[in-house]
């Protein structure tokens, strides 16, 4: 599981990117977005690591 978090980053990061671009106005949308995004797949992935 942990894998799939190293590209699901990456490609928030760079659809946030080009709708920035195409459209400067939802910049505080995109980047509201993106982090709510970040931090549930951080939260997620901190809950699903089995305890050793």
């Amino acid at each position: 599981m942990m894998g799939h978090i190293y590209i699901v980053q990456p490609l928030i990061a760079l659809i946030a990117g080009v709708l920035i671009l195409i459209m400067p106005r939802l910049l505080n949308y995109v980047v509201a977005l993106y982090l709510i995004v970040v931090g549930l797949i951080g939260l997620f992935s901190a809950f699903t690591i089995p305890a050793s």
